[in-house]
């Protein structure tokens, strides 16, 4: 049987930095909770008072589940998420469309538009050589 002997002193070094991992994992939360929060009070905000375009109700709906979302910790997509929803929208073009497709997405060049006023629209130049 072996037998391990820690001192008093490293048991309490050890506890200290549990306790400060967990404060610090805490304060995180707690300020992400904090910014949840103002975020839904913002677009419920919004919804009231007609800026955000679209349906009441449905604009309400969509602040409370993005808020139930983030406090469940689930709001932010993985890092990247965006842009490889933004790549399989390309997968239905073929060729040099597709290459096209994936090319304004990965560097958008000239954007224009908002989501917010119907559409961001990317667009490019690129130079084919004569046949």
């Amino acid at each position: 049987m072996t037998v391990v002997h820690l001192s008093v002193r490293h048991l309490v070094l050890a506890a200290t930095f549990g306790l400060l991992a967990s404060s610090a994992a805490l304060a995180a939360g707690t300020r992400e909770a904090a910014q949840a929060q103002a975020r839904y009070q913002q677009e419920m905000a919004d919804c009231n008072s007609g800026r955000s375009r679209g349906d009441p109700v449905a604009c309400r709906r969509e602040a409370t589940n993005a808020l139930a979302e983030a406090r469940r910790g689930q709001l932010h997509g993985a890092p990247g998420q965006y842009e490889r929803n933004a790549l399989q929208r390309c997968a239905v073009h073929q060729g040099n469309d597709r290459a096209d497709c994936e090319a304004r997405i990965r560097d958008p060049g000239n954007v224009s538009g908002s989501v917010e006023g119907g559409g961001v629209l990317r667009s490019s130049i690129r130079v084919l050589p004569p046949q």
